[in-house]
């Protein structure tokens, strides 16, 4: 994909398809899409990507060897990254650090959706083992957070 990538309103782009979030088997998520606006090629060191995650709906709780770059660009809702939980809305930014445990809420009335920017190649998704739950947990206001 190359040149302008034209928004066509409700959130959605020309010739982007509206794909599902995850298709992994045991990642834990509700209510949440996500279009690719910039693939990885040869020619781009990064992919621009869009998640939209619903009213009441919420992210994977994963981490990453990589880091990575998001910006609210519609609604609001709260986050975790690390052991930080933050209120977000449109505009602001969020920066992920390498292996920050990260998830993202929509809890109002509407869509919470980001854009995200991340390495062109980079490493799978890692997901909570028991013991990394556990030491997510030991914070109470962490595991009143966390949704899987």
């Amino acid at each position: 994909m190359t040149g302008v990538v034209r928004h066509r309103g409700d959130y959605r782009w020309d010739g982007v398809e509206l794909l599902a979030y995850k298709e992994e088997p045991g990642t834990h998520f509700r209510q949440v899409t996500r279009q690719v606006l910039s693939p990885g090629s040869p020619d781009l060191f990064a992919e621009l990507r869009y998640f939209e995650v619903a009213p009441g709906g919420h992210s994977t709780l994963e981490r990453h060897e990589h880091g990575h770059f998001v910006l609210i660009g519609r609604g609001a809702g709260r986050c975790l990254v690390g052991a930080e939980i933050d209120a977000v809305k449109a505009l602001d930014a969020v920066i992920v650090p390498p292996l920050a445990w990260h998830q993202f809420r929509a809890d109002g009335t509407e869509p919470l959706g980001f854009f995200c920017v991340v390495a062109s190649e980079r490493d799978r998704p890692q997901l909570p083992s028991a013991a990394d739950l556990e030491a997510l947990c030991a914070d109470p206001a962490v595991k009143a957070f966390i949704r899987l």
